[in-house]
């Protein structure tokens, strides 16, 4: 069989290989690559960025860089459950980063040196934001610093929404969530009106001449099971006796508290239970330990409280004599099949900690925005299908967790702030996720997880705050445990190890330029980039010559920032 033409042509060992030789066919370009802490953050928070600052010892800076994305770094150090921390490349040399922790050192230091924002020339452009909650306040933050009037109504006494009424205080204490809220509500442009019920976005809209309507009401009504009740007791929400508590309340709850359930709430519940004065707070939970909804350390903080739980198991009645528990079995596919198996366990109380719903009746008469399964429809751009009334936060589903409300929030501003301009917002392209074996680490100090210094369990008998923070040195030991993946902190490396010196400095802050006329496209700077901020690739004039013999170019990974 004759051989085709194309089956004879040599490859040309310089579209193959990395190194010098007679043409050079590539070359090192500095690129900011996306840290995958960066990529977990649902606030969207450029942590390589400020963590750097930090580390730097420039801590006013460090907090200019965390609040263009997020306002409330001090709550969040608290409350967020930290998913940039399990994204984490140092994890696979000792442990993450406490990103929380110094992050609610910042916040913490901001608020006791009384940092702020300057704000835009006033836009002229009126928004009304429904609910002041992690969203609103996210969403009033942005829009008025980018110079529109704000106003917030929300039908609470206080702001905060979940926040200030569902976080119990030995989490979240509040003097230090209202001295971030008020910096929010400080702005110029903003306005807060607490103790207002808006009953109809649509009316609120025009009687008050609003350009824009943010609604961002959460989801603070608990959801009900149908589980009988006789002998006269009935069921409590959780999230009603969590706001309770934190309205300085002390609702009488008994020695024995049985709470339904086993997400966040359900463990808070349980853990202000004992705080009350209960000797037993058991959860009952219809899942195994593999399927627990709660975070894993609220639910460890929980269980060295002492509270228990009954693992694969439901009520089924609820009287004088207690509750009635049924365990279930539970199928490989996760589904939950009764047995029949029934035990009585004395209670003198039962919370219900199974999920919470948004009251979305003031968009009854708001005909463009649809409501399907409980749930606020937007798009991409966050508007609902009424133009200018846009939704976020807990009320539009998804993960209904404060750092992910807060993005809601940053994300409809931008939306927002474009849409009044008669624009149209576009969410810039980021770079591709450097991973662990990305990076090029020939040799690193092994530095010990700084950590918040806690109560004793014996002390944790009332509502003071659990955890410390971390002192000033800490945290900025703790900031320079950073990798500093995919983003050049200007080391040197390449500068020293390029051998034909075509590196040059360009002053702090500026990074590096090659010089065209001594770089050969060895590569050696690449290897030597401990956070892999260079990428090689490849000589544009090499590459068209090259093509033009017909000889394919290999592959080369290389994604550029708008």
């Amino acid at each position: 069989m004759p051989m085709k033409p194309d089956e004879m042509t040599q490859m040309l060992a310089l579209t193959t290989r990395k190194g010098v030789g007679s043409v050079r066919w590539q070359k090192p370009a500095w690129i900011d690559f996306l840290p995958p802490c960066n990529h977990a953050c649902p606030a969207g928070e450029d942590i390589q960025a400020w963590l750097a600052l930090a580390q730097a010892g420039r801590d006013e800076d460090a907090w200019r860089k965390l609040v263009e994305n997020n306002p409330l770094p001090a709550t969040h150090g608290r409350a967020c459950y930290h998913p940039c921390e399990s994204s984490c490349n140092r994890a696979a040399l000792d442990a993450p980063i406490a990103i929380h922790a110094v992050e609610r050192w910042l916040g913490d230091l901001a608020s006791a040196e009384g940092w702020t924002v300057p704000v835009v020339a006033a836009s002229g452009k009126r928004v009304l934001v429904v609910g002041a909650g992690p969203a609103g306040l996210s969403c009033a933050w942005h829009l008025a610093r980018w110079g529109h009037a704000v106003e917030i109504r929300d039908q609470n006494p206080n702001p905060g929404g979940m926040m200030a009424y569902g976080i119990p205080e030995y989490r979240l204490p509040r003097a230090g969530l209202a001295q971030e809220i008020a910096r929010i509500t400080a702005l110029t442009g903003v306005t807060l009106r607490c103790g207002e019920r808006v009953a109809d976005v649509a009316q609120a809209r025009r009687d008050g001449g609003f350009d824009a309507a943010f609604v961002a009401v959460g989801a603070q009504l608990g959801n009900h099971f149908d589980i009988p009740a006789v002998d006269g007791r009935h069921f409590v929400d959780a999230v009603s006796v969590l706001e309770q508590v934190r309205r300085d309340e002390h609702p009488a709850l008994g020695r024995v508290v049985v709470v339904v359930g086993g997400g966040n709430v359900a463990m808070d519940a349980a853990r202000t239970a004992r705080r009350l004065g209960a000797d037993e707070a058991v959860l009952v939970y219809r899942r195994d330990a593999a399927h627990l909804g709660a975070h894993p350390q609220e639910a460890a903080e929980a269980f060295a409280e002492g509270v228990k739980i009954k693992w694969v198991s439901t009520v089924q009645q609820f009287g004088a004599g207690g509750v009635v528990i049924e365990k279930m079995a539970l199928g490989a596919d996760g589904s939950v099949t009764p047995t029949g198996e029934t035990e009585r366990l004395a209670a003198d109380s039962v919370l219900l900690a199974v999920g919470e719903h948004a009251d979305l009746s003031l968009l009854s008469a708001t005909p463009g925005a649809a409501i399907v399964q409980g749930v606020v429809e937007v798009g991409a751009d966050m508007m609902t299908g009424e133009a200018g009334v846009f939704a976020g936060g807990d009320c539009i589903g998804g993960a209904r967790t404060m750092t992910a409300a807060v993005g809601h929030g940053k994300a409809a501003a931008r939306t927002i702030d474009a849409w009044l301009r008669g624009e149209r917002y576009v969410h810039r392209t980021s770079n591709r996720i450097v991973e662990y074996d990305d990076l090029h680490l020939p040799g690193y100090l092994e530095a010990p997880r700084s950590r918040q210094p806690e109560l004793p369990l014996q002390a944790r008998a009332g509502f003071g705050e659990v955890v410390a923070g971390l002192s000033p040195r800490q945290a900025h030991f703790e900031a320079a445990r950073c990798l500093s993946c995919g983003n050049c902190f200007e080391c040197d490396n390449c500068y020293a190890a390029c051998p034909e010196t075509a590196i040059r400095r360009l002053g702090r802050g500026q990074g590096y330029a090659v010089d065209a006329e001594l770089c050969t496209g060895c590569a050696v700077c690449f290897e030597q980039c401990p956070c892999h901020a260079i990428e090689m690739v490849p000589d544009n004039e090499t590459a068209t010559r090259l093509g033009s013999l017909g000889e394919p170019l290999a592959p080369v990974r290389f994604m550029v920032r708008p």
